[in-house]
């Protein structure tokens, strides 16, 4: 909401000594935060006067365009002749609108106007043209280039003389406040609201512009029919006679471009001014083009409205409408609709002033794409009691401006709702804020926000205003209090942590993973938890994976993402090429989070009232909704891990960087990950490893499918990692104890076994670990050979067994025992031959 400083004051009696900075301290102390402070200055130098032009002759030029070579008076600024008599500018103007007449606004030699354009005395089509005649774009105080300004002959009944200074017509010195508005204060979007309140906060009069009571429903004017109860209020007040060719006033535009609007016509000026003044949006329609009563409804199936925009729009029917006889006129406190728009001809004018349900709003606006400034008021909420009095108040500006003629007969159908009463302890602000608020504080700082207060002893009986519809819960008014006494006046008090409590075993583990992975040298991200269908299927999982059972979201931020996640690779896929579309390329990057899996045959979650807490019965829906939300953690790696340099060659971050990285966080863990090959998507069908404890499957690694790297925009060989680290957690609760070291040496021992080609090697290495016993501390796979000396078909394994005892120190023969009957086990599992 942009606030200027001067249309503040008009309602909020404030001092000379208020200064911009307490009034931008008052807006912030109130929630109110001040985006920006503009300073508005005239966007240029030197003379700038009010000339009227004398005498004006068309010249046409061989280039087909016509310049007007026009004689002005500039007053006492008028040029001295040789003979020292003063002689009147000669000017050359490209406009189509001068004429002879006419009072203009002139630049004069020495000026500069904005974007740095100096005016001087120079010769163009035939002429030394002695100035400037100016359009508003070119003085910068508005858009219009088709025409030169033209000023009216009396400003506030004062002729206009030429020869004086034009800036004080075109511009005042003013101080605009940019404010952001939550949507807990939707009086504050308007100037009406931000008086208010800036008024009590400085102790200052303030006058209420909303100065009307809504009377009883009457239907004398326009008829009006209301059927959808979204509409509980609707007033109608008619003027006719309006002059077509009225202009509006230099100091409505002005404020309406102050404000962020710009001015269009004299009767949807007005409209808009009220809106911005008292926070009631209202709509004009051209009387002679409704057809029949205006009738307020939902849409029904298949009707299409053309907007003011000119687009034609498919209704849905939760859209409330405004209507007549032929159709749709608008979609209600959107957008209005084609057929009934005010032109430069309408004389009879049907202003609209209704009250709207904020949600029923909000949804149109969003379903059609249509943001306004109505909308946007509607949405948070407006004060249904201010309708009459704003209709009435953009009626009389048209009389004033516009020479028309208000009807004595109107309309209004319906009634202001009834604002919600409340009943509290007097000194609940106080122990709620814990700082003591004296009972008189607390009336004095409802009334002063409009609340009618009644004081029962120590009970305070409360009545909101009607622009007040956030006031709601005893709770609402401690937040008021608080607020007005200020947030930097109550003291700030860390509560006591209890006794006893700490982390569980899992938040240990999880941060221990988290550790571990990071001191791997990834980089974590938080990525957003949302997919779409394009996801999985980029991925290539088949129709049955447990990963395509999404779960949507009633209320999506984005239509391009309306699943919550159920796998982390996609958001970190997004994050790599996001990345290497940058030349960003060397990466390794992780993320630990949930998931969320839709329940076979799960029941749709119900939508409960907001006044209570929902029943037992509903909670226990809640919970048989819930998706399953297992805990994963997932790593993607691509380009160098350590980059080529005078030292050697670097390293690729390939597939051992995320193993590495599930085996850090096993190890945190107290477990050991085994390997064996997979075909799982979205991993290369031979280049993909499944990870287990204990046999069980607890995530995948590898290579991706190139497909998969070519559907993301990933580098080629990108590598993957995804772990179920609550599977991981849970894998060996009794984990963590630390076996008794042994003080005895190790032996080691290498075998080399020749095995047929197809053969897993740690299917290989689990028999050498089996054969081998208890004495077994490890054994280890450092080669593999295919050749020749091995034969077709075949390959060959070494491993490196580390044997030790926990009483004694093996004997040669000991160890070679253990090692031959490691080492019969792998014959005899797989026919494996000894290799010399």
């Amino acid at each position: 909401m942009r606030a200027p400083m001067s249309w503040l004051r008009d309602w909020a009696q404030l001092g000379d000594d208020v200064t911009v900075d307490q009034v931008a301290e008052q807006f912030t102390r109130l929630g109110l935060t001040v985006e920006r402070i503009e300073r508005v200055e005239p966007g240029w130098s030197g003379p700038v006067v009010v000339g009227r032009v004398l005498e004006c002759a068309r010249e046409p030029q061989k280039n087909g365009r016509t310049i007007s070579w026009c004689l002005v008076d500039v007053g006492h600024h008028n040029a001295d002749s040789a003979e020292g008599v003063d002689t009147h500018r000669g000017i050359v103007c490209g406009a189509p609108n001068v004429d002879a007449g006419q009072l203009v606004v002139v630049a004069l030699p020495g000026a500069v106007l904005p974007g740095d354009f100096a005016i001087s005395a120079r010769k163009t089509y035939g002429h030394v043209s002695d100035g400037m005649i100016c359009a508003e774009d070119e003085l910068g105080v508005g858009t219009d280039h088709t025409g030169i300004m033209v000023l009216p002959e009396t400003v506030d009944g004062r002729a206009l003389v030429p020869g004086e200074d034009a800036t004080p017509l075109l511009v005042s010195p003013d101080t605009v406040f940019d404010i952001d508005v939550t949507p807990d204060l939707s009086h504050c979007m308007s100037i009406r609201g931000l008086a208010r309140e800036l008024a009590g906060a400085l102790g200052a009069p303030f006058t209420d512009p909303v100065s009307l009571t809504t009377p009883d429903p009457v239907a004398e004017g326009y008829p009006v029919r209301l059927l959808d109860a979204a509409c509980p209020l609707f007033v109608a007040v008619t003027v006719d006679d309006l002059n077509p060719t009225a202009q509006t006033p230099a100091w409505m535009k002005r404020r309406l471009e102050l404000a962020g609007m710009r001015s269009i016509s004299l009767a949807v000026d007005v409209t808009n001014y009220v809106m911005l003044e008292t926070g009631q949006p209202l709509h004009a329609y051209d009387g002679d083009r409704l057809q029949g009563s205006i009738v307020v409804r939902k849409a029904h199936d298949g009707e299409v409205l053309t907007t003011l925009d000119e687009q034609e729009r498919t209704l849905d029917p939760d859209d409330l409408l405004i209507t007549d006889d032929s159709g749709p006129i608008g979609v209600a406190g959107v957008m209005g609709g084609a057929s009934a728009e005010v032109t430069e001809t309408t004389r009879t004018i049907v202003l609209e002033a209704a009250h709207f349900d904020a949600a029923t709003i909000s949804r149109g606006m969003r379903r059609h794409k249509l943001p306004s400034e109505a909308s946007k008021r509607f949405e948070r909420g407006v004060d249904p009691g201010a309708a009459y009095s704003a209709a009435h108040r953009a009626a009389d500006l048209l009389v004033s401006l516009g020479g028309a003629r208000k009807r004595t007969t109107e309309t209004v159908t319906g009634k202001v709702p009834v604002m919600p009463t409340q009943t509290i302890a007097a000194s609940l602000a106080g122990d709620v804020l814990g700082v003591e608020v004296p009972t008189e504080q607390v009336v004095s700082i409802l009334q002063s926000s409009g609340v009618q207060v009644d004081v029962a002893g120590d009970r305070l009986h409360l009545v909101p205003p009607t622009w007040r519809p956030d006031l709601v819960d005893p709770y609402d008014y401690v937040e008021e209090v608080g607020c007005k006494v200020g947030y930097d006046h109550i003291p700030s008090v860390v509560p006591r942590a209890p006794v006893g409590r700490g982390l569980t075993r899992s938040q240990r583990l999880r941060r221990a993973i988290n550790t571990a992975v990071a001191g791997q040298g990834l980089v974590e991200l938080i990525t957003m938890p949302f997919i779409n269908d394009r996801d999985l299927d980029r991925m290539g999982l088949p129709a049955e994976d447990p990963r395509r059972r999404v779960v949507r979201l009633a209320n999506p931020l984005a239509d391009t993402a309306p699943y919550l996640r159920t796998s982390l690779l996609p958001g970190l896929f997004a994050a790599i090429s996001r990345n290497t579309s940058r030349g960003n390329d060397d990466l390794a990057l992780y993320e630990a989070g949930s998931v969320f899996l839709a329940r076979e045959g799960a029941p749709t979650a119900p939508s409960p009232s907001v006044d209570a807490r929902p029943s037992d019965d509903e909670l226990a829906q809640f919970a048989a909704a819930l998706p399953e939300q297992p805990r994963l953690l997932a790593a993607v790696s691509c380009g160098a891990w350590t980059r080529p340099g005078w030292r050697g060659a670097g390293l690729p971050a390939d597939w051992t960087t995320v193993v590495a990285a599930a085996d850090a966080a096993a190890e945190a863990v107290g477990v050991t990950l085994v390997r064996r090959q997979a075909e799982v998507a979205p991993w290369h069908p031979g280049r993909c490893a499944e990870l287990l404890v204990d046999g069980q499957v607890v995530g995948v690694a590898g290579e991706l499918h190139p497909s998969v790297c070519q559907a993301f925009g990933l580098p080629a060989r990108t590598a993957a990692m995804e772990l179920d680290l609550d599977d991981l957690i849970a894998a060996d609760p009794g984990r963590g104890v630390l076996a008794p070291l042994s003080s005895h040496p190790v032996a080691k021992e290498d075998v080399a076994l020749v095995v047929d080609a197809d053969v897993a090697a740690e299917e290989v290495r689990q028999a050498l670990v089996e054969g081998g016993g208890a004495m077994v501390e490890s054994v280890t796979l450092f080669d593999v050979y295919t050749g020749p000396q091995v034969g077709e078909g075949k390959k060959s394994l070494a491993f490196a067994l580390r044997i030790r005892a926990a009483d004694h120190t093996l004997k040669d023969a000991e160890a070679a025992q253990v090692r031959d009957a490691a080492v019969a086990v792998a014959v005899e599992r797989f026919g494996a031959v000894l290799r010399d």
